[in-house]
């Protein structure tokens, strides 16, 4: 494949992902369900699934060896294969869910991700942990809800399938917030990020002032203003403002990109946070594990 191929091929691809595999995934929950497929339909869809496999076998093996031949490594072939058939959205949306997925193990566990000896962390879960487990609680009702007014038990059962996962997610979420906190590492450099959907690396010689500041800005988790303000946003508020020597290239949660020149977000203790980034480097305290299992990590 080359030129006008590797296009045709890899929006062939997308297209067949796209329109089978949601029908796929739909049949599956219905048959997990207990609701009795006609065979007919249960062979073709099998047919259409081995075609989609055999259409993104043929693209992938054909992408491998296009960068083979580009003198790229076999791994590095493998995953520009990958991301050229897998649109980036989709990509990072099951990346987010697997995430929160190993954050609940994390949590179980008591131990936080990307965290160093010489690190300082900082939560920022306090704001949403009530709004959190609020809507786990709604959720939770909701699913006895339907499980008692709703007569047809294969509706019941495959809205008993969603509602489980959707509220096994919102603790997956919350549990990446818990532990995937602020990092303030031992060199200077600050690791902001949001759970599992946002994370940024500011060098220490970036930061040109930092300090508290305690705004409510409406809006999205994560919002970029035209003037390059970025908000990473907890329950309606944010408590630090980091103005930057320079613009830095973040990351959105979905995979676009953009330049911030300022950023404010949320800590829990956004005082300890300040001095830790004000400290001189040589006395940065070690880290310290935290011993209880409370929601919004501490410094």
């Amino acid at each position: 494949m080359s030129g006008a191929g590797d296009v045709v091929g890899v929006r062939a691809a997308r297209i067949a992902a796209l329109v089978v595999i949601p029908g796929e995934l739909t049949l599956v929950v219905c048959q997990l369900a207990g609701l009795r497929i006609p065979m007919w339909v249960t062979a073709s869809a099998g047919v259409m699934v081995l075609a989609v496999l055999t259409v993104e076998a043929w693209v992938l093996r054909s992408l491998y060896a296009h960068g083979r031949d580009r003198g790229l490594a076999p791994p590095h072939a493998l995953v520009a294969a990958v991301r050229a058939v897998v649109p980036v959205r989709v990509r990072r949306l099951l990346m987010h869910e697997v995430r929160a997925m190993v954050s609940l193990g994390l949590r179980v566990a008591r131990r936080k991700h990307g965290v160093r000896a010489g690190d300082q962390i900082a939560g920022y879960t306090g704001p949403q942990t009530a709004l959190m487990y609020g809507l786990i609680f709604v959720s939770v009702v909701e699913t006895v809800a339907l499980a008692i007014l709703i007569p047809w038990p294969v509706v019941h059962s495959v809205l008993l399938v969603v509602d489980v996962y959707g509220v096994v997610l919102l603790l997956g979420m919350h549990a990446a917030c818990i532990t995937r906190p602020h990092v303030v590492r031992s060199d200077g450099s600050l690791r902001i990020r949001y759970g599992a959907l946002f994370d940024l690396v500011v060098p220490a010689d970036a930061v040109a002032s930092v300090r508290v500041d305690r705004r409510y800005p409406s809006g999205r988790i994560v919002t970029l203003s035209d003037d390059g303000v970025l908000d990473l946003i907890v329950a309606g508020q944010t408590t630090v403002t980091l103005e930057l020597t320079r613009p830095l290239v973040c990351t959105r949660p979905l995979g676009g990109t953009a330049e911030a020149r300022t950023i404010r977000f949320h800590a829990d203790d956004p005082r300890a946070l300040v001095d830790a980034l004000r400290r001189p480097r040589s006395s940065v305290l070690p880290f310290i594990p935290p011993t209880t299992g409370t929601d919004a990590s501490t410094v």
